[in-house]
């Protein structure tokens, strides 16, 4: 699965990287992003097929909900099932969107706390995972935008920490995820190759949300006891 990554690039970096469009969104440098909280998305505009950067809840709510406040609000989907799950299909088929990170957090399960480990890309540039998003409508009008990311087998880097791992996608896929050109998106739903990830041991204080900076990413050598 996952559970938390760190989105700490600024606003400005991400639109040039993905050319956005739009305004910037007033988004905040976060080292310990968790499920409910907003974070930076690049959707395709329904209507104007424009890239755009906006800030949108993790955790899903579709569209169809009856009762908000009772949703199920996932924050992961499936690859292998995303394409027929009654909950994600639609987005599949017309919501889908990039969700920019400069690392994730996985646990090794240990005898004692689970250790936690960080991943990032081994060129230093940021990962872009698949993701779906939705719209769902208030009877006041509002709208409330959500998102979730897909997962995938781990591959062999990742397969001692976690036996799941999120869909990376390559520069050169994006235009595809985002239906910007033809082709079949399931075919990108697959782990990265191996030498795209690293991954390091970190400190337990990112099992806690409440701690956020940049030190969450610092190598932590010694194993807790």
């Amino acid at each position: 699965m996952c559970g938390r990554y760190a989105s700490y690039l600024p606003p400005e970096f991400i639109a040039r990287l993905f050319r956005t469009v739009n305004a910037l969104p007033n988004g905040m440098a976060t080292w310990n992003l968790a499920p409910s909280q907003e974070a930076m998305v690049i959707r395709r505009h329904p209507e104007t097929g424009e890239r755009q950067l906006d800030l949108l809840k993790w955790g899903l709510l579709p569209n169809w909900t009856k009762d908000p406040a009772k949703a199920r609000c996932p924050i992961n989907a499936r690859a292998e099932t995303v394409a027929s799950s009654g909950m994600f299909r639609e987005a599949f088929a017309r919501r889908r969107c990039l969700v920019p990170a400069g690392a994730f957090y996985e646990w090794i399960k240990t005898g004692g706390p689970k250790m936690p480990y960080a991943l990032a890309r081994t060129d230093g540039q940021p990962m872009a995972f698949a993701g779906l998003w939705e719209g769902f409508r208030w009877p006041s009008g509002e709208v409330s935008r959500t998102f979730a990311i897909i997962t995938t087998d781990a591959n062999e880097l990742m397969r001692p920490i976690h036996n799941r791992m999120p869909v990376i996608l390559e520069p050169d896929d994006w235009p595809a995820w985002l239906g910007e050109t033809a082709g079949d998106p399931a075919t990108l739903l697959h782990p990265p190759a191996e030498d795209v990830l690293r991954a390091w041991p970190v400190s337990l204080r990112v099992n806690a949300p409440r701690n956020n900076d940049a030190g969450l990413l610092d190598p932590h050598l010694v194993a807790p006891k």
